[in-house]
């Protein structure tokens, strides 16, 4: 199937920019031209919408290749591109985003290649393979990768940077957190797919528990995870809202008070089903859930996130390509550099001790110093 085809179903957005009042004069001198070019323009660039070309010779063009979910999904694709949107004034920025039914991050990754983006970043796990593969292609464009170091069989490629983050150190305070909060003795979490930038949520969050658990001398349970096993309970994809709440469910019939699920927007999933049986509270993933959504309800039931600066990262990289200052140096976020953290407790502060908000406060600085190992 040709790629055009292929990505027929890519959703796409027009970049608002101010229009140069040059180009008035330039469409009555030269109007058929000016006709001709964007027709054949709009042809070529299917799944993309780009700057006029009186601002993009004076920045570098952008694109975005996002996983399933949109720039809605309340969670990676929508920091990717907040971060991207917040230096327009630097380059010029586009998306495309993969089609859940048929999702072809090859024909994704190459139609930002065809459209001649200087700098393409790979928004998405499962975009990795495509992007490595593009990026060794392709040394004249520049690339980054979120969720993945940038390594093409082991070596770094000179146009490839790797985004990567610590989660599981902001996991950690989350997991003892949710140790501290219960009131059963049973905590959960569940994850999209069993996938390296899953699993580090996960594997953080029960160790978080353990860590709880050795200081207090407590037996918090954690479902959903086994940090032996390194296997636990996941949904099979990021879409099934319908499975991730009876994943929900199942977690409260088992005495889970607090659920931490790590599949981008199917934590509203969760948090709705806090909402109808009042039986657990939620700890958002990626972004501020609080911060996302808008029924007070919904909100009432978040007890914190877990936050991955998806966005800073996209924009910082960006602004190197801008400034002429691209480098295949990986970024790693962590809690030092909040590259990652817990967003805050909302509307739940008064019913978090404040003893243990303090206690998470220290041992965020014992894990920055490196006196916590959140790996053990």
């Amino acid at each position: 199937m040709p790629i055009r085809n292929k990505l027929s179903k890519l959703q796409t957005l027009n970049p608002s920019l101010t229009r140069d009042p040059r180009e008035e004069i330039l469409k009555k001198t030269v109007k058929f031209t000016a006709l001709a070019a964007a027709s054949t323009l709009a042809i070529s660039m299917v799944g993309i919408v780009n700057a006029p070309a009186s601002l993009a010779a004076a920045k570098p063009k952008v694109c975005l290749a996002l996983d399933t979910g949109g720039i809605d999904d309340h969670s990676f694709n929508a920091s990717a591109w907040a971060g991207a949107q917040s230096v327009q004034n630097k380059a010029t920025v586009s998306y495309v985003v993969a089609d859940a039914n048929n999702p072809d991050y090859t024909g994704e990754v190459k139609s930002l290649v065809d459209a001649k983006c200087d700098l393409i970043i790979g928004v998405g796990f499962l975009i990795t393979s495509a992007i490595d593969a593009a990026a060794v292609a392709n040394p004249n464009i520049k690339f980054a990768q979120v969720d993945d170091p940038g390594l093409v069989n082991g070596k770094a490629v000179p146009n490839l940077r790797g985004l990567t983050f610590a989660t599981n150190q902001s996991a950690f305070l989350a997991g003892y957190l949710a140790a501290g909060y219960s009131k059963t003795g049973k905590v959960a979490t569940y994850g999209g797919i069993n996938i390296p930038p899953v699993s580090i949520y996960m594997d953080g969050f029960a160790r978080g528990v353990a860590y709880y658990n050795k200081q207090k001398n407590k037996k918090v349970v954690v479902l959903g995870w086994d940090t032996t096993k390194q296997d636990g309970t996941f949904v099979g994809g990021f879409s099934d809202s319908n499975k991730a709440l009876q994943i929900s469910k199942n977690f409260e019939q088992q005495g889970a008070d607090v659920i931490f699920p790590v599949a981008g927007g199917l934590e509203n999933a969760t948090a709705g089903e806090s909402v109808t049986s009042g039986k657990s509270v939620t700890i958002g993933v990626d972004s501020d859930m609080w911060g996302q959504v808008t029924d007070a309800k919904v909100k009432a039931v978040i007890l914190n996130s877990v936050t991955k600066g998806v966005g800073a990262s996209v924009a910082a990289v960006i602004k190197d390509v801008a400034a002429g200052k691209f480098s295949n140096v990986q970024y790693v976020g962590t809690l030092a550099n909040k590259g990652t953290g817990l967003a805050g407790f909302h509307d739940l502060a008064r019913k978090v001790p404040a003893v243990l908000q303090q206690e998470i406060r220290s041992l965020a600085a014992q894990i920055s110093s490196g006196a916590v190992d959140v790996t053990k």
